[in-house]
This record gives structure tokens, C-alpha cells and sequence, in this order.
């Protein structure tokens, strides 16, 4: 799974800020004594475009680091990450973070003379072996300064974002299932196929098979050359959800997801 470490350092960063006094929360009855000490610097970040696709997947990252005056603040090393998010999964609903991280460094560029700094052709996709099952639409472009380098002192760290939308062409299943009615012990086989843009790789792409409402998915495959996949499970008498899901390996082509026309003649009667 993606790790969480970018999240919790950030959370823990923005909390020791506002433990600090550096952030400041607005309130309607909030007096001019009562705001928060000025900061010595703002940092801004941005891209240009603000949304790729599967034909244009790059940006120009940018941004600027100023002085709390306004003047430009020179030779500033600014860490910049590219951010994919996930979906949790969670059927209960537990108090847990809906969104899970991958970060990838892009660089840590330093601000010129005018407090600018970029970071040139982008490539905004997924890297890595991670599943695309949970993937977002939205990327974050990320931009974190601390003054003295020490992760340990956040109080004085700057962070900002900006969002990149990244638009998916469409992929499509096609499946057949040996038994539509099942019960405790039936060996259930689902074949089918995952067409996918073409000059898309058709091999590769994952499928999920889901057989119980708790579980995010009980089997899966990958297809083969021509996009073709099979999987059997073994039906439990508490099987209550039979879904297929697929998630090709290309942030820029979007999966698909079918409820199966299946009905477990073990579960109880309502």
C-alpha cells in the first residue's frame, strides 16, 4: 500500500503551527490584537497547465518565495513532490483518513534573485509498482520550506499546494459467469475481457473480484495479451456481494466497475 508518511508529517506540522501561533484560524469575534504573529516568508506554488490528459501529461511547475514585506527572497531551497491519492477503503465507516499518499520527490529547486523557482516538463502520472485500484482523479503538486532543516522543529516549515486534474480515457468489461446461482462450496469462474484505448497496453491490467460486502475484493488476475481474463473462487455461505473491478496500469486510462448477476442460495432467507 501507498504510504501514509507525507500525510502525518504534514498533520503534524500544520498542529504544531497552530500550537504555535503561526497559522491563524479566522473567527467572527476575532480583534486585531488577537491575530497571529506575521511569518517571515509566503511561499506560493502553481502549474501550468492546471489539468493533463493521456496525449499532453506535463507540466511547468512554479511558484514564489517572498518576504513577509513582500520583497522577493532569494536562494530559498523549496522541496517540491508530486502526491497521488487513493481512496481508503472503508464499508464501516471508521474514523480513519478517507485519503491515502503516494509522494515522489520532483526536485528541491532554488528561488532566483526575483524569489522564483520552477521546475520545467513535469511528467504527471504514477510511478511504481502500486496498485491503481483506489486512484484519484486529482494530483497534488506539493511545496515545503523549512528554515533550519530540522524535520523535529515543523514551527518553522512553510507548505503549500496546488491540484493538477488529470483526465482518463475509457476502458470498458465484457464478462460471462458459469453459474448465476451459487451456494456454500460452488466454484464460481468469471472469464471476460478488459478493452482498453488502443495503443494501451493490453496485458497487465488488474481485476477484482469482490464476494463479501466487508472485503474490498476476495481474488484477483491480470489480463493477458489480448486483455482476456479468468479467476474461480471458492462461494462461502456468507458471500453476500459478488462485484468485478479492474484498475489498468495507466493513471490515464480509468477502470470500470460491474455487480454480478449472482445469487447465494446459502445466505438466510429475509
Amino acid at each position: 500500500m501507498p504510504e501514509k508518511s507525507l500525510s502525518k508529517r504534514l498533520a503534524t506540522t500544520a498542529a504544531l503551527l497552530l500550537a504555535a501561533g503561526a497559522l491563524a484560524v479566522p473567527t467572527a469575534s476575532a480583534k486585531s490584537s488577537d491575530a497571529a504573529p506575521v511569518r517571515d516568508y509566503v511561499l506560493k506554488v502553481s502549474t501550468n497547465p492546471t489539468s493533463t490528459d493521456y496525449n499532453n501529461r506535463h507540466v511547468d511547475v512554479t511558484g514564489t518565495v517572498t518576504k513577509a514585506d513582500g520583497t522577493p527572497a532569494p536562494n530559498i531551497p523549496v522541496t517540491i513532490q508530486e502526491v497521488v491519492r487513493f481512496t481508503t477503503w472503508n464499508p464501516w465507516s471508521d474514523p480513519i483518513d478517507p485519503t491515502y499518499y503516494e509522494p515522489r520527490d520532483l526536485g528541491k529547486p532554488v528561488t532566483d534573485a526575483k524569489g522564483k523557482f520552477t521546475i520545467r516538463n513535469v511528467n504527471i502520472d504514477h510511478e511504481g509498482g502500486s496498485s491503481l485500484l483506489n486512484v484519484q482523479r486529482k494530483v497534488d503538486i506539493t511545496a515545503y520550506y523549512d528554515e533550519d532543516g530540522n524535520p523535529n522543529t515543523p514551527q518553522d516549515g512553510y507548505y503549500t499546494d496546488t491540484t493538477v486534474a488529470t483526465k482518463a480515457k475509457a476502458s470498458t468489461l465484457s464478462y460471462t459467469v458459469n453459474k448465476r446461482k451459487v451456494k456454500k462450496g460452488t466454484i464460481l469462474t468469471v472469464q471476460g475481457k478488459v478493452t482498453v484505448p488502443r495503443g494501451v497496453e493490453r496485458a497487465g491490467n488488474e481485476v477484482f473480484l469482490q464476494t463479501y460486502w466487508e472485503g474490498e475484493y476476495r481474488v484477483k488476475t491480470t489480463t493477458e495479451d489480448d486483455g482476456f481474463f479468468v479467476m474461480s473462487v471458492r462461494v462461502r455461505d456468507y458471500d453476500d456481494r459478488f462485484v468485478l473491478r479492474t484498475a489498468p496500469r495507466d493513471l490515464y486510462v480509468a477502470g470500470t466497475t460491474k455487480r454480478l448477476p449472482i445469487i447465494n442460495l446459502s445466505l438466510p432467507r429475509k
